[in-house]
């Protein structure tokens, strides 16, 4: 028996069903503890052999699990008075006596200009949550508590900690509202696509399911095996098991449609349309996941960790697609379909909409179809120029403007702009006079703190002048790292939130590097073993790399000079990148393998209109579906999420209406036979390969 029988018998549908209830009924013990092995620490994000990465694990003797939250008071009509700096003492005494404290506390210190007043509070970062630690958020909320207390002066809680805090509370509860918005997106998609009140909810359940079981797998590889996950993993693991799950039911269900017409039985009309659509669907999968394998040769812990972690979503989301919907479809039986049943023996809808009038226009000038709309996305990728995908610097990652990056404005009017995120200079003991000489002399520093000494070590920090996470300070580290290097029998690693992130820009450099030619070669190989051919695949990547450039370079002027962002994360294109080229092969594989069925029995030229006629409806709403799901990762009040999301649904929309449906069906159209070569269908040449094509005989089989 066919394996794709099995989901559709009359006796084994019952078992698919009574096997994935149990599963999820596993699943939801375990993926509700996901949250509890998301870790966001710094050192997690970076290679083992980074610096900055030796510089943290150095550290910890000397500065244990401690972040920094500064304290800044103006007076905006005039200088600080006595009394202003007795309200900062007395502050100070009363943040030392928080239990999530620790010492010792600098400050209060009146800026040069005596306009601000600046305190530096060690915070325990102990204990790890979704969006940052829990001991530091709950100490500046403690801090701001105090500090609303005060009249007459303005006052902002900053640093590494007052930065994490906001992004937990930014993040407080957008889980749930993310996942509730993009149900309601998926529900609304495929509430106008099938036209049909009770469709929807099948594939809605089974998108549900994979989700479930997905967050609970990752769970046990995180909590028992050596997987890491960040927090960001969890909103895109929602949008793209419930952006592909729903694309691979539409494909699915749409091919059933059509067999329920050509067959009375409706356990056989499902085991056809699961062996036709079958290798389609799972090739699309195959090869997203393959893809998101390649992340585990990243440099980036953070990029090594996602991808696995969303493989096994999209694994979820396949073996769900092929087992659990394909069984509720057939016990739920033809009036799923209501109000318009696919009857036994009914004829196919007439394909004389709009995409046949594309392929009737694609017909008359395929190569001057194809070489218009290479032109045009030609064009569009020109917005890549200039584009770079740089560290932003903490105040310019948010949507919004919370506290922390008023508190670093005002900061940097007053005070050192690096004062609240010093270097970390760590090295042998016996060194540590020359190493603080190195420190001094090095420019863009302004101030050393004395060596410590411990276990054999020496401890100083750095102030820089330059602003956090900008080039300045970069070049800084640099200069740092040069100087302190060059002190004998020193061993000096530089560390601090400046050199994690400039490690973090350089790591991410490589990933790309690395990266971006294995996913190429991947993909080409899953579509050339599908499609038994050499030219298809190369066409094919050629159409993607094409489609990815204009929707990046968009996006690069959209986030620019609509969205008025600073910039954007280094590992940003690499992630747009990776889900543009395997999502948007996923349609050109949704239409080649139909188009492949279609030439054997046509040629190509007439195959390539009948797989657009009978895929150009189900890919378009699947397209919309995956569009609107990354689209709503905009909602969350960060950049980095924002520009994934924008770009990627910009992406898909651009490769499902004009890529795929133009850009690739004039190209076939215009190889012909040659689409297929070294393979036998490339020399089987028919009448259809020189033959002018009506519209209305593009119906499908």
């Amino acid at each position: 028996m066919r394996v794709t029988a099995i989901p559709s018998g009359r006796r084994a549908k019952w078992a698919v069903l009574a096997f994935w209830i149990g599963l999820l009924a596993v699943a939801g013990v375990f993926s509700g503890k996901f949250d509890s092995v998301v870790k966001n620490e710094v050192g997690t994000f970076l290679p083992k052999d980074a610096e900055s990465t030796q510089a943290i694990d150095l550290a910890k003797e000397f500065t244990p699990d401690i972040s920094s939250a500064v304290v800044i008071y103006e007076r905006a009509d005039g200088a600080v008075t006595a009394d202003d700096r007795a309200v900062a003492k007395a502050d100070a005494g009363r943040f030392a006596e928080s239990k999530h404290v620790t010492t010792p506390i600098v400050g209060p210190v009146v800026a040069k200009d005596g306009r601000a007043i600046e305190i530096v509070v060690p915070v325990k970062a102990g204990g790890s949550g979704q969006t940052g630690s829990s001991e530091i958020e709950a100490a500046v909320k403690d801090m701001r508590s105090i500090l609303d207390s005060h009249q007459g002066l303005t006052t902002h809680v900053t640093g590494p900690a007052g930065y994490a805090a906001d992004q937990a509370d930014a993040f407080a509860g957008a889980d749930k509202a993310l996942l509730l918005l993009t149900v309601a997106i998926v529900f609304v998609i495929l509430l106008l696509t099938y036209r049909s009140p009770v469709l929807w909810i099948a594939p809605l359940i089974c998108v549900g399911v994979a989700l479930f079981v997905a967050q609970a797998a990752i769970y046990l590889f995180a909590r028992y095996g050596s997987l890491t996950v960040k927090g960001d993993t969890q909103f895109i693991l929602t949008v793209l098991v419930f952006g592909a799950g729903t694309d691979y039911a539409l494909l699915l269900i749409a091919r059933y449609r059509e067999e329920l017409r050509r067959h009375e039985d409706r356990h056989e009309a499902m085991a056809v349309a699961l062996r036709r659509s079958g290798s389609a669907i799972v090739a699309s999968a195959v090869t997203l996941t393959l893809s998101l394998l390649c992340f585990l040769a990243a440099d980036l812990n953070s990029t090594k960790s996602l991808g696995p972690a969303l493989a096994i979503g999209v694994a979820s989301a396949l073996a769900v697609m092929v087992t659990l919907l394909p069984a509720l479809l057939v016990i739920l039986g033809r009036w799923v379909f209501w109000p318009v049943r696919p009857a036994f023996g009914s004829p196919q809808p007439p394909q004389r909409g709009p995409w046949a009038w594309i392929g009737s226009v694609v017909s008359r000038g395929p190569r001057a179809t194809w070489i218009g709309t290479s032109a045009v996305l030609g064009v569009l990728a020109l917005g890549l120029i200039g584009f770079t995908a740089d560290n932003m610097q903490m105040k310019d990652s948010f949507t919004s403007t919370p506290e922390a990056v008023t508190g670093e404005q005002a900061m940097a009017v007053h005070f050192p702009a690096g004062g609240g995120d010093p270097a970390q200079i760590i090295g042998a003991a016996g060194a540590a006079e020359p190493l603080r000489s190195a420190v001094a002399g090095t420019p863009g520093i302004t101030d050393v703190t004395p060596p410590v000494v411990k276990d054999g070590h020496v401890y100083l920090e750095g102030t820089l002048t330059a602003p956090s996470n900008s080039k300045a300070a970069f070049a800084t580290v640099d200069r740092l790292r040069d100087a302190v290097h060059a002190v004998p029998g020193a061993e000096a690693k530089v560390g601090g939130g400046n050199a994690v992130n400039l490690d973090y820009k350089r790591a991410a450099q490589h990933d790309r590097t690395l990266l971006v030619p294995l996913v190429l070669i991947v993909v080409g190989l899953i579509i050339g073993v599908l499609l038994r051919a050499v030219v298809a695949p190369l066409v094919l990547l050629g159409t993607v790399v094409l489609s990815f450039a204009a929707a990046l370079g968009v996006s690069a002027l959209t986030f620019k000079h609509i969205f008025g962002f600073a910039g954007a994360d280094p590992a940003i294109p690499l992630w747009i990148f990776v889900f543009l080229i395997a999502l948007g092969v996923d349609y050109n594989i949704f239409l080649m393998t139909r188009v492949h069925e279609e030439s054997k029995a046509h040629g190509t030229r007439r195959g390539a209109l009948r797989g657009l006629n009978a895929t150009g409806g189900v890919i378009t709403s699947a397209g919309i579906v995956l569009a609107g799901t990354f689209a709503a990762l905009a909602t969350l009040p960060l950049v980095f999420a924002a520009e994934i999301g924008f770009a990627v649904a910009f992406g898909v929309l651009l490769d499902t209406f004009l890529v795929r449906s133009v850009l690739v069906t004039a190209l076939t159209y215009d190889l012909g036979r040659r689409m297929w070569w070294p393979s036998a269908l490339s020399r089987e040449e028919t009448a259809s390969d020189h033959e002018e094509i009506a519209p209305q005989t593009l119906a499908p089989r």
